[in-house]
Formats: C-alpha cells, sequence, structure tokens
C-alpha cells in the first residue's frame, strides 16, 4: 500500500473517530439535558398482596428540584455555597415520601433557579437545562430541571415549586402541564421555604391522567365523580398582553368549549377591570394611575407580589447572606437591596390585597367557574437575551402569574402545540380549593384542546376568520385610545371599523355607544347598547349606557329598567345604585 493511501486511511479513521464522539457527545447531552444536579434512587414499599389494589403511582418515576429535603442528602437551593454551609437533611420532604410510599420511584434532584429567585431559567453554578421544546431558548424557571426532566421524557412527572411563576412559566416555555395547587393545599415540610404567603409546591407532567393521579396523593384527595364546569370565562385584557395572534390560543379554547359544553358556558371579563372594582387596596397600590383602568390594576397587583416575594425572601435569607457573603447573582442583590416601597405600611397593603385578590376570584368562578388566560407573553426568550432582563418583560410576564399567586387560587398551565417553532400554551384558573374541580376539567377538556390545534392550523377558513378578529381587535383598541384621549369622533369611526369586520362582539357597539353619549348622540347610543345587549344579556355597562341615553331622551321608565337590570347583575355598582335613586326620587 503506497503512503498517500496510508495517509488517506489514517485521514479517515480520525474522521469516523471524531464523528463517533461527536454523537456520542450529542447522546449524552439529549439524555440528560442538563435537569439534573444529583442522580439517587428512592424505592418505593412493596406491593400489598391481593386483593388489595397496588399502589396508585406503580411504575412512575419522578425527579424533584432540589429545593426539597431528602434524607442524608444536603439540599443545594441551586448554589453551592449554600450546599457547603448546610447539613444533609435529616429527614424526607413529606410530599416526596407520600409519593414514594405511593408507588413511584425518586430517580434524582434537579436544577432550580439560585436560590429560586428568578422565572428565568438560569443559573451560572450548575448551568442552563436545555429546552427541548426550543433548544435555543430559556427553560423558564425557577423550577427549570424539573420541566426540562419531564419535557426531555427522562421522568414520568416531577416536583416544583411555584411562588410566583416557578412551576408554570416553565410549563409554558417547555410544553408540557404544570399545576400550582391552591396556596397551602399541599404540605410544605422539608422545603426551603422562599416566600410563605406565595410558595406552594407545584407539579410537572405530560400526561393529563399523570398529572390528576398524582395530585390526587399530594392533595390527599378521596374518590369523588367528575364535575362539569358551568362557566368558561376568558380573560380579555389578559390575552390583550399576548405577543403572538390571541385568537391563536383563544379560538382553540372556544372552539374545544363549543363541542364538549355548549357555546353558553362562554363568557369574558376584563379581569384587571373586575379587580380593580373589588379590590380596595390596589387604589394604595397605584402609583398615580387611574385604579379602574385594567392593565394598571394587573400592573399594581403584580408589583404587590413582588414586594411581598422580595420582603419574605430577605426575612428568610438575608442573614445567612450577609454572614456566608455567598457567590450570587448580582441581580439578586440588586433586587433584594432595590429602592421597591417595601415600608411596613406598603406591605400591609400587598397584604390586603392578597386576601381581596382570593374573596374577588372566588365570588366570580363559584364552584364551578374556569378563568382562562395566557400562562406567558409568547415565545420563551432566546438564551441570554437582553429581553429577558427588561423591566417590560419581567412585569408583563408577573402580571400573568399574580393572579393565582397573589389569590392563592389553583391554576393549571395546559400545552397548545407551536407557533412559529415555539410551544404555546393556555391557563385555567379556579378558585382556592377547587383544585379537583380543575383537575377534572384539564382531564375532560385535552384531548379536544389538542384536538383543537390542529383544527384551527390546518383551516383555510378558520384563517380567514383569525385574521378579521384580530384586526377588528385592533381597531378598537385604537378607539378605546382615540376615546382617552377624548377624540370622540374618531372613537366612533374605529368601532365601527371593528364591528364591520366582527358584528358579532357585544363590547364593539357598547364602546360606541359610549362615544356617542359623549357626542350628545343619544339615539345611536340607545340604538348601539339594545344590539350589545341582544349579544349578551349580560352586558352591565350596555345597560348603563343605555339608561343615560334613554334618560337624555327623556325615556324616564325604561332608563329606571336598565338601571334596576344593571344593579340584578352587578349589586354594588354605584352608578347604577345613583342613577336609579335619582330617577326615583324625581319620579315619586
Amino acid at each position: 500500500m503506497s503512503s498517500s493511501t496510508n495517509i488517506w486511511v489514517l485521514l479517515g479513521l480520525g474522521l469516523a473517530g471524531v464523528l463517533l464522539m461527536t454523537r456520542r457527545l450529542k447522546r449524552a447531552i439529549k439524555q440528560d439535558f442538563g435537569a439534573f444536579v444529583e442522580r439517587l434512587e428512592l424505592l418505593p414499599p412493596p406491593q400489598p398482596a391481593p386483593p388489595k389494589a397496588p399502589h396508585p403511582l406503580t411504575g412512575l418515576s419522578f425527579a424533584v428540584a432540589d429545593i426539597f429535603d431528602i434524607n442524608g442528602c444536603v439540599t443545594g437551593f441551586g448554589n453551592p455555597d449554600w450546599a457547603k454551609t448546610h447539613d444533609p437533611a435529616a429527614r424526607t420532604s413529606s410530599v416526596v415520601s407520600a409519593l414514594v410510599d405511593g408507588g413511584a420511584t425518586c430517580v434524582g434532584k434537579t436544577v432550580i433557579d439560585e436560590m429560586a429567585y428568578s422565572i428565568n431559567g438560569e443559573n451560572k453554578h450548575f448551568g442552563t437545562p436545555t429546552n427541548p421544546a426550543a433548544l435555543e431558548r430559556i427553560p423558564g424557571g425557577c423550577s427549570s430541571g424539573s420541566a426540562v426532566a419531564v419535557a426531555s421524557g427522562l421522568v414520568d412527572f416531577s416536583l416544583g415549586v411555584d411562588t410566583i411563576g416557578g412551576v408554570r412559566i416553565p410549563g409554558g416555555f417547555c410544553g408540557i402541564l404544570a399545576f400550582r395547587p391552591s396556596h397551602a393545599a399541599v404540605s410544605n415540610i422539608g422545603v426551603i421555604p422562599v416566600s410563605p404567603s406565595l410558595d406552594t409546591v407545584g407539579l410537572f407532567a405530560k400526561d393529563p391522567s399523570i398529572l390528576r393521579r398524582v395530585s390526587h396523593i399530594l392533595l390527599q384527595l378521596p374518590y369523588a365523580d367528575h364535575r362539569q364546569p358551568r362557566h368558561m370565562i376568558i380573560a380579555d385584557d389578559c390575552f390583550e398582553l399576548l405577543k403572538i395572534p390571541k385568537s391563536r390560543v383563544t379560538q382553540v379554547v372556544i372552539k374545544s368549549t363549543e363541542k364538549l359544553f355548549g357555546r353558553q358556558l362562554l363568557n369574558h371579563v376584563n379581569l384587571g377591570e373586575y379587580l380593580a372594582s373589588k379590590i380596595s387596596s390596589l387604589k394604595q397600590l397605584q402609583n398615580g394611575k387611574k385604579s379602574g383602568d385594567s392593565k394598571a390594576a394587573l400592573l399594581s397587583l403584580a408589583n404587590a407580589m413582588r414586594l411581598l416575594y422580595k420582603r419574605e425572601f430577605k426575612n428568610n435569607h438575608e442573614r445567612w447572606i450577609n454572614s456566608v457573603k455567598p457567590v450570587l447573582d448580582p441581580s439578586i442583590l440588586a433586587d433584594i437591596s432595590s429602592s421597591l416601597d417595601d415600608s411596613d405600611a406598603h406591605i400591609e397593603y400587598c397584604h390586603y390585597a392578597r386576601n381581596e385578590t382570593r374573596l374577588a376570584l372566588n365570588a366570580l368562578l363559584k364552584d364551578d367557574g374556569i378563568i382562562v388566560l395566557p400562562t406567558v407573553l409568547g415565545a420563551p426568550p432566546k438564551l441570554n437575551a437582553k429581553e429577558i432582563s427588561s423591566e417590560d418583560y419581567q412585569s408583563h410576564t408577573l402580571c400573568l402569574s399574580a393572579i393565582a399567586s397573589m389569590s392563592g387560587c389553583c391554576q393549571v398551565t395546559i400545552p397548545i402545540g407551536y407557533h412559529e417553532k415555539c410551544p404555546v400554551s393556555v391557563s385555567f384558573i379556579a378558585r382556592h380549593g377547587g383544585d379537583r374541580f380543575l383537575l377534572d376539567t384539564v382531564q375532560t377538556m385535552f384531548a379536544s384542546l389538542q384536538e383543537q390545534v390542529d383544527e384551527v392550523m390546518k383551516s383555510k377558513s378558520s384563517s380567514s376568520s383569525i385574521s378579521k378578529e384580530e384586526s377588528a381587535e385592533i381597531a378598537k383598541e385604537k378607539g378605546n385610545i382615540a376615546y382617552k384621549e377624548k377624540q370622540w369622533q374618531k372613537a366612533v369611526n374605529l368601532y365601527t371599523e371593528a364591528i364591520k369586520l366582527s358584528e358579532k362582539n357585544a363590547t364593539y357597539y357598547s364602546n360606541r355607544a359610549a362615544a356617542y353619549l359623549e357626542l350628545g348622540s343619544y339615539l345611536q347610543a340607545e340604538a348601539d347598547c339594545s344590539a350589545a345587549i341582544s349579544l349578551d344579556k349580560k352586558n352591565v355597562k350596555a345597560y348603563l349606557r343605555r339608561g343615560t341615553a334613554r334618560e337624555m331622551l327623556g325615556y324616564y321608565k325604561e332608563a329606571i329598567e336598565d338601571f334596576k337590570y344593571a344593579l340584578v347583575l352587578e349589586p354594588t355598582n354605584k352608578t347604577a345604585l345613583l342613577a336609579a335613586s335619582r330617577l326615583k326620587k324625581l319620579f315619586q
């Protein structure tokens, strides 16, 4: 064999070796995805002898975020200095023990954001777990490793901690189910506290039946029949925050609801506006903005959550930080020492807001209602993107997670396919204590939601419908801006454009009526309100505006009836109370 041939043979062998090593490295990354900080094995007890039923979680494997104690292991809390300065746990967290006793096998501890103080999923000490659903994008935090372990198929389910979105956000970013139970419904014994008034043990899974089975163990729920929802409430203002077409999400839920339960279950609400009307303490947290403004109310609620989170985190961990002086992400130190108003008086208002939010949502949802809202703003940000640290991204993301965190209500993140190669999700919220009902609803609707994803994506007619709806919403929003700027005629023109694009939307008619009232066009206002009421019998604003228009036209008896009906729908509505009282005095 010639020397040149030998060279080519050697080069070929070398290249083959490089390719083999590359494949091995890729396979190693694919198998682990950077999800784990420690591998271990906690085996379930032996199966009971027949005729007793086997353990309910037999055959399932799970992982836990490195914030849960496991006997004999140091709980690392996402920071090496924490691990160095703390002894191994003397016992296993009660929820981990319950799951192992239920037949599941715990296989390891997963990466958590440093001291669980982030919603991004990045950890400079242990590396950022790879998001299996979008490799170049963040997995979301704080329970990033647990989400990745499930999304990559390494385990059947996993545990994390959700304080300000630590389970729901990575669930949305990684395209899996994520459950935040009602606050204090699951034991937190053996879990490092972050912010106790907000902390909740959370759960990830791909399969809704596994989510439900495991949740029943965590919540210690006895068997009961499934209950169906009677109200599916679309939080319209929350969907306005989305950075992807909102109809890509809402249409899936609407079509699934119509198919399973009928259209009569569907309702719409501006959630921020509703909360502002019910939560007196929000006025103290508005920072000079109108308390009735929906977005301002959501931002105020998010800000109250952040203040509680920061104050309670400092109370729990500032002494350790000051005494050990650990290597910490500078953003953590900057945030806990930031100039946000965390005076005792302001914190009191935050606690009031928390209590009032729970009462307000429980009143809205009762025992059979579900709020539908986005989990996250849209696609997960790219790794190391500047967007992640921007105040706009953080505050608007927390607007969505604050609703359940501040109320203590239960919430499930549900994956509904992809948009531009990134996961899309929607969230369902039920009242505090409505965990079983929420889990039943998710299991009932999950398959139908996935079917509707395909229908929405495939249907050309649906696409054109979506385009019209989006255009109508844009016109409406422009009309709202014009109205706020007191450009009444411009507002009328824009609402008219929205109505031409979507004739079945009661809000468009009601909004145009408001602009007509400002112009003194009372007949047109009355006609628009009547159109809105024919489309939505529960549109309180339409009754109020029609009552005002009729009063100005001299139709006093009809005006009184409108204000009375508004009070039937909303007994504490001050505008209706004053108007009805005024007219009664005039005509008694």
